[in-house]
């Protein structure tokens, strides 16, 4: 695998990993100063809160790429292969038309705030920069869905069901 591959691979779940750190980090620091030293930061939930909608959005993408998303299989179960891999095919394409509009309409809020020059409240930086992760997860959304679409065209040329994901559970 090279390295763009392997880093295309593993961005999201390496990127998922540092901000839930991050989140723990931070919430194990805010307990301490609140219920050692009585006193409590602005910046703490504030921060944990951003990060953890990052960590949502980018796990969207990764729960897309790996067909880990809740879904109803029982028709894809009953179809020949090339059924269930034509109706896999349709499940991606509602993923991207979906993202597609999400991300057109995540972007009016970030020019708003970039017009009036909104800042979080406790951080004091540019709300914008919170905001834009509804694109960047749905910009995610759409280059993961693009990539099982590119899976299921290859799979239906080829008469075999769709490729199915990681477990989550079993």
């Amino acid at each position: 695998m090279t390295g763009f591959a392997n880093l295309w691979r593993n961005a999201e779940r390496l990127a998922m990993l540092w901000l839930y750190a991050f989140i723990v980090l931070v919430i194990v620091i805010e307990v301490i100063r609140r219920f050692v030293f009585d006193f409590s930061s602005i910046w703490g939930e504030e921060a944990a809160r951003f990060a953890f909608i990052y960590l949502v959005w980018i796990g969207a993408a990764v729960g897309v790429r790996n067909r880990s998303h809740i879904r109803f299989t029982i028709l894809a179960d009953i179809l020949p292969p090339r059924g269930a891999t034509l109706l896999s095919m349709i499940g991606s394409l509602a993923i991207i038309g979906f993202a597609a509009f999400a991300f057109y309409w995540s972007l009016e809020p970030i020019a708003t705030s970039l017009r009036f020059g909104s800042v979080s409240e406790g951080l004091r930086l540019p709300r914008a920069w919170f905001l834009v992760a509804v694109p960047i997860g749905f910009t995610l959304v759409l280059l993961r869905a693009l990539g099982v679409l590119w899976a299921d065209m290859r799979a239906f040329r080829a008469n075999q069901p769709p490729p199915s994901g990681e477990k989550l559970f079993d």
